[in-house]
């Protein structure tokens, strides 16, 4: 339904993640009985989850050890792994600069060129520690440095912009053809971000495997604030899966949703799932991992545009390690930790079995979910305050 703005324009309300609510429903489950493993293609992994591709979460080291715990970790192939030999001393410079200096010297730093051939050379270090190997290219480089990935191993390629289209329109050069190139590919290829029903249908129609669905909801990105442009999660999920729903019967053949972005704890994992999602996509939280090559730090992928920098470098700490973040033990209860744990006991308390089963799981709308009867926790500053 769509709600009145003014006399000349109308809009349709959209819904975040702490806008709505899991409903329970009239059966349970034990855990144990739970499975939230997650097949994209020929891979399968234990957990729904890929590692967003950001310099401050993931480095080969990092995405070894995401994939040891059952994860799919994405390198940044123009970040500052395929920049430097040795990006160790950049990283420590960079947690270092105060707050009114990084975006300028993180914009110095990344001038440096991206090196071919350590492309290949990184993604065959995360090969060489027994991972399946993902990495991400903006769609105006694939073409010059998709091949050196394919070189060194890569197991999944994802085509990554703040918007990607299946129609981008350039008077400056020929754009890259998504669906051409994805047919002519010989790895799975994931695309996105997008936030509206009509481009994720158009770029499930290139042949992709999986859409990544999200736009400006990370929390080291500008983009809402510098464009204007973007769609809350929840209500973004929901219209891709409604475009899955329509591309599978065209085709018969089903395509990943991937939430990416705006997800800090469990519950916020749930509520992904079940508005659709097949997996997520999260970062400042491997970000704020004790392993991440960030130092406390996160930054997103448009922190240093040269021209308009859309992200911000933000503290996120050090909240645990990559196991504690993702599969536990959790020692806090603010639900930060233990993400994928708390994923099982949510579809277990709202009696699904497997995460197909639980996109079908009812929501509501829900504004007071997030302080009804929390005061003394919000006054303190703990738990959900």
């Amino acid at each position: 339904m769509e709600i009145d703005i003014g006399i000349g324009k109308s809009g349709r309300q959209g819904y975040g993640f702490d806008d709505i609510a899991i409903v329970p429903s009239r059966r349970t489950r034990d855990p144990d009985d739970v499975d939230i493993s997650w097949q994209l293609d020929a891979f399968k992994f234990a957990l729904p989850m890929m590692g967003s591709a950001m310099d401050s979460a993931i480095s080969p080291a990092t995405a070894i050890e995401i994939g040891r715990l059952g994860g799919l970790a994405v390198l940044n192939l123009e970040g500052l792994w395929t920049r430097y030999e040795d990006p160790e001393p950049y990283f420590e410079e960079i947690a270092e600069l105060p707050a009114d200096k990084a975006t300028l010297r993180m914009q110095e730093i990344y001038l440096e060129p991206v090196k071919p051939e350590l492309i290949g050379r990184r993604v065959a270090e995360i090969k060489s520690g027994g991972a399946f190997t993902a990495a991400s290219l903006t769609p105006q480089r694939v073409r010059s440095w998709a091949g050196h990935a394919l070189e060194g191993g890569l197991d999944v390629l994802v085509i990554q912009g703040t918007v990607v289209s299946a129609e981008h329109v350039s008077s400056r050069e020929e754009p890259l053809d998504l669906k051409q190139y994805i047919a002519g590919c010989e790895v799975p290829v994931i695309v996105g971000g997008c936030a509206s029903y009509s481009t994720a249908l158009h770029l499930m129609r290139t042949g992709a495997v999986g859409v990544l669905v999200g736009v400006g909801p990370g929390a080291a990105c500008t983009t809402r604030g510098v464009l204007g442009v973007g769609v809350p999660q929840a209500t973004a999920i929901a219209d891709a899966a409604g475009a899955r729903i329509r591309y599978l019967d065209e085709t018969g053949r089903y395509v990943h949703v991937i939430a990416d972005g705006g997800m800090r704890t469990g519950g916020d994992v749930a509520k992904a799932i079940a508005c659709g999602a097949d997996a997520v996509m999260v970062g400042s939280p491997l970000a704020s991992a004790s392993e991440a090559p960030g130092r406390g730090f996160h930054w997103g992928m448009a922190t240093f545009h040269p021209t308009l920098p859309r992200g911000a470098r933000v503290e996120v700490g050090n909240r645990g390690t990559l196991e504690e973040i993702l599969v536990g033990p959790a020692h806090e209860n603010d639900g930060k930790l233990n993400l994928f744990g708390a994923l099982q006991v949510s579809m277990a308390t709202t009696g699904f079995s497997d995460v197909k089963e639980f996109q079908k799981a009812e929501v509501m709308i829900a504004p007071s979910l997030q302080t009804e009867g929390k005061s003394l926790q919000r006054s303190q500053k703990i738990g959900m305050g």
